[in-house]
């Protein structure tokens, strides 16, 4: 290449080595070394330092030569790979202040909260030595307010540590407020921060982790061009991954604001109990003119697990990773060491006395492998169980009604509970197994006053449109449209609908079935005892039309099966089914536009 001659490292006489430089030239601003091409003597130098050459000019001329082998070794020097050099060392260093070792005041007023750090949490949650973590060394916005120094010191990775590491082996974005930083609050780069993030988990198809504590939008800033920052585009890009890939957020202290509103926009909801979560935090409050609040009155655990914002409630932060790798796990390959309960046990688990209560969560345990059930929203529409749970090591996602509420009816909010999570499972492939024992929907004033024509309704909509293999086993009572709505729609829609024996089945319950239908007759009898006697004998003739085996005979329900028989059901028929449009090959990205917040 054309070049200038900036340096000639020999003189003519010289003996050098192959490889060795003979002149340095300059082009583009790059300089390049001439080597010799092999062992011998310098003849000739036919150029000086700034000549402008030509790409085939001749620059030495030499002669081939022996060298000492001895000579040459001697002269040989060797690289201190340990050695930092300046530039590393300014990298080394600058990366450092950001650090938890660094900032021993910031991690001292963690400690006295019995909270962790975020860069604690999410070592924590990533596997040992896996993370890569995006922008360490942005600063806040402030570059008009504070110095470099300050800025490097107290507003590291400007709250947000972010990047790439894998939990369990499979690569996963985690993402996390920093609350020792100007409270966690939303910055100008921490936004782009997670814009980038956001996107690379799309493009790549990570799930995310996010750690959402903070006060949301911060007014401090003061390097922007902008006005308001509501052309950010973090909301967007994090709201289009619902339903692509699995999104958890987990909450402790107080979250509010943007960051609760991040956090609504998850799959999973894992909270502490010390957590606050309210999309306005005390000064918005305030500033609306709405009155003088606490933070801690705003948006408390209880409630916001009551009402169903909360997924899974813990007791500390480290509970709450726990959590969440045990919710990713739910998405990854079959686990291969898995535990069966004694399946004969669930002979026994529903009482022979048709009107005594049971817990379920006992069935669901006994059902699935060993210690394998994660419930959602436990706190919240507690008519209906929503949970993860795996048979012989395979996902599996269960909707159970609870006859301990009201009875297992289905209410408005049990129904939307029911719904949401039915899209989760479609949207990710898991397959659903309906547990039913329930009357029917909610009836009454009351009920009706909830919108519950709307909500129940949501039921047969999204089980009618589910796209992945799904089962029910009736456990007790099967009872109108409830209980078509525990199966899709109807009893020809699951693959399997099958009944245990003490299952029992009419188009309400019996018992108000005979005291609608039978009203005149019962009435015309004057004698309370006797009427009492009639009453029970006419429940007694529906119970035995009703019950399990008469209406397998009908060919209503697939069979009437031994509780002990279910896992070979669900493993047969659901579980080793690969009809989804992602299995089969038809759908890469998302099989639904996104999955319901609610």
């Amino acid at each position: 290449m054309p070049a200038t001659v900036v340096a000639i490292s020999v003189a003519v006489g010289d003996l050098v080595r192959a490889g060795s430089a003979l002149v340095i030239i300059e082009s583009m601003k790059m300089e390049h070394d001439v080597v010799a091409p092999m062992d011998g003597v310098v003849q000739r130098i036919h150029v000086a330092i700034q000549d402008v050459i030509a790409s085939d000019q001749v620059l030495i001329e030499m002669e081939a030569a022996a060298i000492d082998a001895v000579a040459d070794s001697a002269q040989e020097t060797t690289t201190d790979r340990d050695a930092v050099r300046p530039d590393l060392a300014e990298s080394i260093g600058r990366h450092a202040i950001g650090l938890d070792i660094s900032r021993p005041e910031a991690v001292a007023k963690r400690r006295s909260t019995n909270s962790r750090t975020a860069r604690e949490n999410i070592h924590d949650l990533l596997d040992d030595d896996s993370f890569v973590e995006y922008a360490p060394l942005v600063v806040a916005a402030q570059r008009r307010r504070r110095s470099a120094e300050e800025l490097a010191a107290r507003t590291p990775a400007d709250g947000l540590v972010g990047g790439v590491g894998t939990v369990d082996g499979v690569a996963t974005v985690a993402v996390s407020y920093d609350y020792t930083v100007l409270a966690g609050t939303q910055g100008l780069w921490n936004h782009l921060k997670k814009d980038r993030l956001f996107d690379l988990a799309q493009r790549s198809q990570l799930p995310v982790v996010l750690f959402a504590e903070g006060g949301g939008g911060r007014p401090g800033d003061t390097d922007g061009l902008g006005v308001t920052g509501l052309d950010c585009l973090a909301f967007n890009y994090f709201a289009r991954l619902s339903g692509l890939v699995p999104l958890v957020g987990i909450a402790s202290g107080y979250c509010f604001a943007g960051n609760a509103a991040l956090l609504g926009c998850c799959d999973v909801v894992i909270a502490t109990r010390n957590s606050n979560v309210g999309m306005g935090g005390p000064a918005m409050i305030e500033g609306g003119g709405l009155g003088t609040y606490e933070p801690k009155a705003i948006g408390p655990s209880a409630e916001q697990f009551a009402n169903g914002v909360i997924d899974v409630l813990v007791d500390d932060e480290v509970a709450a990773v726990g959590v969440a790798k045990r919710y990713l796990g739910y998405f990854n390959d079959p686990v291969e060491n898995w535990v069966a309960a004694d399946q004969r046990a669930l002979r026994h688990a529903i009482p022979e006395n048709r009107v005594r209560v049971y817990d379920v969560h006992g069935v669901i345990e006994g059902l699935c492998d060993v210690d394998s059930v994660l419930e959602l929203r436990a706190g919240f529409a507690r008519g209906m169980i929503t949970a993860f749970g795996r048979v012989e090591g395979k996902t599996l996602g269960v909707v159970a009604n609870n006859p301990a509420h009201l009875g297992g009816a289905i209410d408005s909010d049990c129904a939307d509970k029911a719904s949401r999570f039915l899209q989760l499972c479609d949207a990710f492939d898991v397959p659903v197994l309906f547990l039913c024992d329930t009357p029917g929907f909610m009836v009454g004033p009351e009920s009706e006053a909830t919108g519950a024509v709307r909500h129940v309704s949501r039921m047969f909509v999204t089980g009618a449109n589910l796209t992945v293999p799904f089962a029910t086993i009736v456990l007790r009572k099967g009872y109108g449209l409830g209980a078509q709505a525990m199966a899709g729609g109807s009893f020809k829609a699951p693959l399997f609908c099958v009944a245990w024996p003490t299952g029992e089945f009419g188009g309400m319950n019996i018992d108000g079935a005979v005291r609608l239908g039978m009203r005149r007759e019962l009435d015309a009898i004057e004698d309370e005892a006797e009427r009492a006697a009639a009453f029970n004998a006419m429940v007694e003739r529906m119970y035995t039309v009703g019950k399990a085996v008469n209406v397998a005979t009908h060919f209503e329900i697939d069979d009437v099966i031994d509780p002990a028989d279910s896992r070979r059901w669900i493993t047969t028929m659901l579980l080793n089914s690969a009809n989804s449009a992602r299995s089969v090959g038809q759908i890469r990205g998302k099989k639904r536009p996104f999955i319901d917040t609610w």
